[in-house]
């Protein structure tokens, strides 16, 4: 394909990209307005987005290994179409438990238009060359998650609209999206008649991690540490997972190609990957919280000033792209963003209700840097390692397990701030002399129907305990830098596909024959 045809095929996945980034990024400054509207708690919060993070992480390597097996086209449109449905599902949403179902079948249709953009962009440009291409996609995905919080606390704000219309603004973008791809996206129809796809493979992993997730959210609340549903939850998310991984290694096409992931870069790619993870979703998700309850500030105010971490993530991953593809080196980029992202998350743990706004934005800056540098560019240290007819499966992996960190780190986050916000609520309120109530307890989030004494009591918990669960994002930080310290400084291959050993050919030659 041409310059010209690349781009004019890139036109319609950019805007799909776009389609599933604002999704996740409209909603993370609205959500603490949504959530006191809908009379919700802090788990629920928390599980608003890790519902969607869930569903997409467990469906993202089937959409992978679809993209294998059928015409990655259709399988986009269809991916739109669900999007799409589930988008005005949850803009109808009564209450939370309606809302977080409706965030997970989003998630389904989330999942697909993130890998499935990557694998046809793989099929179309070689790993050198992509590196030019993943520019523009960093820079799309920057100005969604740039503009995405502007235009949330914009429509959160503005009494005509009101935050349904968060859900509802990703409609016509959709439209745009099914029509442009129609237009614009050519490429060869794939059919094979010995298709089989691991749905115990796929059942079995998202039962294993939902089940240890919902004990990372009740666990020191509904029961004790050690306890017998302690003992129950952590040994059946454990039998689940180590089932899965029986499952992976016997069937014939796995969700997650165990040959991939046991190789030295992309297993330590992947490990690297879940540091990124927890970055891309949990400081979007947390942050905006932290500027609104913490702070005090509205929606709009707080789209504002989560801007220095999305303009990090914008210009680092567009100049790292071109330099990648001018030098075909990832690993200095990798290495060089875990460290600037490291730095701040250190710089967020030390944040509380008080810290200055300029610091707290050139840690964010930090983050988005680190996030820009290093999330694509593991992308392409697996993908410059498997044959073609991989690239939709190893896509999946990591991007599986991209999600998968963001997924448990959202997780975990919410539950250690949920705990150090009830514990610093009932403290000051002791202090005030003033009796503790469930709802004061850090249990709702409705802060506008709450008493005037008890307002800023709940404001402080929320902005000191903040920085605590960035310490912790800190030193997951440290365990995808040392992955990353380890990966072979390998050069990006000019070829679409690798060479074919000669003796792999000859057999495939022969059982072709046969």
């Amino acid at each position: 394909m041409t310059h010209k045809q690349v781009l004019e095929a890139l036109s319609g996945l950019l805007l799909v990209l776009f389609v599933a980034m604002i999704s996740g990024t409209v909603v993370s400054v609205a959500l603490p307005q949504i959530i006191g509207a809908l009379n919700g708690s802090q788990s629920q919060y928390t599980w608003v987005v890790t519902a969607s993070l869930l569903a997409s992480t467990a469906s993202t390597p089937i959409w992978g290994k679809l993209a294998d097996l059928f015409n990655k086209k259709l399988l986009l449109q269809i991916a739109i179409v669900i999007f799409m449905v589930s988008s005005l599902a949850c803009g109808f949403a009564q209450n939370t438990g309606q809302l977080i179902a409706f965030r997970a079948i989003q998630g389904l249709g989330m999942g697909a238009l993130q890998i499935l953009a990557q694998v046809v962009i793989a099929a179309m440009i070689s790993p050198k060359e992509r590196g030019r291409y993943n520019g523009y996609l960093g820079a799309v995905m920057a100005v969604a998650t740039v503009g995405g919080p502007l235009l949330g606390g914009f429509i959160a704000d503005t009494s005509w609209l009101g935050w349904r219309w968060c859900f509802f603004i990703a409609v016509p973008f959709t439209v745009a999206a099914f029509a442009l791809l129609a237009k614009t996206l050519h490429l060869p129809t794939v059919r094979r008649t010995d298709v089989t796809i691991d749905y115990w493979g796929a059942a079995l992993i998202a039962a294993g991690v939902s089940v240890l997730l919902i004990w990372v959210t009740f666990v020191g609340n509904s029961f004790e540490w050690l306890s017998w549903q302690t003992a129950a939850m952590v040994g059946g998310g454990v039998v689940l997972l180590a089932l899965a991984t029986w499952v992976e290694a016997k069937v014939r096409e796995p969700v997650v190609p165990l040959h991939v992931v046991r190789r030295r870069d992309p297993a330590l790619a992947i490990l690297a990957s879940l540091a990124v993870g927890m970055a891309m979703f949990g400081g979007a998700v947390f942050l905006g919280q932290y500027f609104q309850i913490g702070r005090g500030y509205g929606p709009t105010a707080a789209g504002l000033l989560t801007i220095p971490m999305m303009v990090g993530v914008l210009f680092s991953s567009t100049i790292s792209g071109r330099m990648v593809s001018r030098s075909g080196q990832t690993k200095p980029y990798i290495l060089v963003g875990l460290v600037v992202l490291l730095a701040g998350f250190i710089g967020l743990s030390t944040i509380d209700h008080e810290t200055s706004l300029v610091l707290v934005s050139l840690y964010m800056l930090a983050v988005g840097v680190g996030v820009g540098m290093s999330m694509q560019n593991l992308v392409l240290v697996i993908q410059n390692t498997v044959p073609l007819r991989e690239i939709g499966a190893a896509s999946g992996a990591i991007t599986f397990f991209r999600s998968l960190g963001g997924t448990v780190g959202v997780s975990v986050l919410g539950a250690i701030l949920a705990n150090r916000v009830a514990t610093s609520i009932a403290e000051g309120l002791a202090k005030a002399g003033i009796p503790v109530t469930g709802s004061q307890a850090g249990r709702s989030l409705n802060i506008a129907d709450m008493p005037a004494p008890i307002v800023p009591i709940v404001r402080a918990a929320y902005g000191d305990a903040t920085g605590h669960i960035f310490l912790v994002s800190a030193g997951i930080a440290v365990v995808g830098l040392i992955a990353a310290a380890f990966l072979r400084p390998a050069k990006l291959r000019d070829s679409l596909d690798l060479p074919e050993p000669a003796g792999e050919a000859a057999e495939q030659k022969v059982a072709g024959k046969a």
